[in-house]
């Protein structure tokens, strides 16, 4: 899977990098098919605890996916982000999974 980080006005270091690859890649356990990932690092000046921002991107065959959680670090947010992508993961390969075994 191909995986693109973007820092919105901040610098993302090396191992934050590599923590959102390590998570994102996990999701391929969940679903195959995914084609590529893009991931986007905010901080929210509105908010004073939870300011650090992640959107993550997923393009599947057919859909687009996403999610965008808050956090106090960009850990936490990316945590949140890829738990909500792994339900919605879930989910589709359920649906699919149930059009399989429908009969005609």
């Amino acid at each position: 899977m191909n995986i693109k980080v973007h820092s919105v006005r901040i610098d993302a270091d090396k191992d934050l990098n590599s923590f959102i690859q390590e998570r994102v890649d996990k999701l391929e356990l969940f679903y195959d098919r995914i084609v590529g990932s893009e991931v986007f690092l905010r901080m929210d000046g509105a908010s004073k605890t939870d300011d650090k921002v992640v959107e993550i991107r997923m393009s599947i065959p057919g859909k687009e996916l996403f999610a965008k959680k808050q956090g106090k670090s960009f850990e936490e947010a990316t945590d949140l982000a890829v738990d909500a992508l792994r339900r919605q993961l879930k989910k589709r390969k359920q649906k699919a999974q149930s059009k399989k075994s429908e009969p005609f």
